[in-house]
């Protein structure tokens, strides 16, 4: 069969691309599969986003688990990094998040994390396809099937880490956009025990409205509550906005200006840098990381090493480098100082104390970074779109266009059915332009490329 796993898991529509049958099957390959590599007693961890269908899609992937002959333990609505941090620190089997991140509503997925915390290999998901495609096993029975229980109170492993090494935040004014998402909760709480004033936006667990017209995934409701606050006279404000599952955090500065994930990693990679605690002298990014935030980082004495897009590509070179600190566009940042993953809520935390302690402004802070403008795309389409002759050769011509002042980057997400289009230079409406060139290219080709 194709590779079910994509970049981020399993993904898909729930209950007709993502059913509640295939979790079950991914759930007891899964347990059969990461079972072999711990103790006979070790439960696996399941956590989830406030989704619609993740009641549904846990209760599937539990009885696979369970079906397994082992044991599940569900501590309910987290981001995704606390799943990691709890399977960790409980010496857990494996964890399982169920999330669609930043996706639609009616998407969800199904991710899973080793017991050292970390996502698995090629290798393992390709072991749980092949354990999904070949289940021969006899089934359990008796004492040998499997337990499942609710364990909401593991969730303080992760509010231990958020505070380990967070600082005094009294002073900030702080806005808090959850999205819907699985950060409703936990994000206003921590930073209002940190001493921050917090404003709260979207912090309810509504899956019916998760990512719509609102946090990570568009600013606007954010900034206008941010400059508001500013209008109304109230000092030392920003925001912070995560996705569905906060394995992302985006920013707005006190002067009510958006930032992204390439400001977080100029700040972050500054600050590591300058207490010396900056492995190998170099920051992870992506193709995708603007040209602005690898100047900035050459000005400090710090290399940008890209790797492909996506948080798995980003840790492959993390690890393979030994470098500390890495991230994307999106605003998913991996500190593996704390975390072995995106972690929204750990980035806030990090971020804030530094600026407490600095005495610093998030907009002072970010602004050796000057970013060239650049233009993205989506077009919906099938990744075949690029190996279309035309895309190709609209490519080159955008490429020629640009010379050495641009970039161009045509791909297929690893997460949705689109292709994506970034074209970066020094000229707005050219790249614009250009990029609209390229997507009817992309469009054309895919209509094609359908069957």
């Amino acid at each position: 069969m194709s590779r079910l796993f994509g970049t981020d898991g399993v993904r898909g529509v729930a209950n007709t691309e993502l059913t509640p049958e295939l979790a079950f099957k991914l759930g007891r390959a899964a347990a059969r599969v990461l079972a072999a590599k711990s103790k006979r007693g070790a439960s696996f961890v399941v956590g989830r986003d406030t989704r619609v269908s993740g009641t549904m899609l846990e209760a599937a992937l539990v009885a696979g688990i369970t079906s397994a002959g082992r044991d599940a333990v569900s501590i309910g609505i987290v981001p995704t990094a606390a799943v990691a941090i709890v399977t960790r620190r409980t010496g857990a089997a494996a964890g399982c998040m169920i999330s669609a991140s930043h996706n639609p509503i009616d998407d969800n997925g199904i991710k899973f994390f080793g017991a050292d915390g970390f996502k698995l290999s090629d290798e393992m998901e390709n072991a749980i396809e092949d354990a999904m495609e070949n289940d021969r096993e006899s089934r359990p029975t008796g004492t040998g099937v499997g337990a499942a229980r609710i364990a909401l109170n593991l969730g303080a492993h992760y509010y231990d880490a958020l505070y380990e090494h967070a600082g005094d935040l009294g002073g900030l004014t702080v806005v808090v956009d959850a999205a819907f998402g699985a950060a409703y909760a936990i994000a206003p709480y921590v930073l209002k025990k940190l001493g921050a004033t917090v404003h709260e936006l979207n912090c309810e667990a509504d899956g019916a409205r998760i990512n719509v017209d609102c946090g990570a995934t568009d600013l606007r409701p954010l900034t206008n509550r941010v400059r508001e606050l500013i209008e109304r006279g109230e000092e030392h404000v920003l925001g912070v906005a995560y996705d569905g599952d906060a394995d992302r955090a985006q920013f707005v500065d006190e002067t009510g200006t958006a930032l992204n994930g390439d400001h977080l990693l100029l700040v972050l990679a500054q600050a590591l840098n300058r207490s010396g605690d900056l492995a190998g002298d170099a920051v992870v990014g992506t193709v995708m990381s603007n040209l602005g935030l690898e100047e900035a980082l050459k000005h400090s004495g710090i290399s940008l090493v890209r790797a492909p897009v996506g948080d798995r590509y980003v840790l492959e070179a993390m690890r393979a480098g030994g470098y500390t600190l890495g991230g994307e566009q999106s605003g998913h940042v991996i500190d593996l100082r704390r975390n072995t993953t995106g972690d929204g809520p750990m980035t806030t935390v990090t971020l804030l104390s530094l600026l407490a302690h600095s005495k610093m402004t998030l907009h002072e802070a970010a602004a050796p970074m000057h970013s060239y403008p650049q233009v993205l795309i989506n077009v919906r389409g099938a990744k075949e779109a690029l190996d279309d002759a035309s895309v190709s050769e609209a490519i080159a011509q955008a490429e020629r266009r640009l010379g050495a002042t641009g970039r161009v980057l045509v791909r297929a997400s690893g997460t949705e059915p689109v292709v994506r289009i970034m074209i970066e230079g020094a000229d707005m409406a050219e790249i614009e332009r250009l990029a609209d060139q390229l997507a009817v290219a992309v469009a054309g080709a895919s209509s094609r490329a359908r069957p």
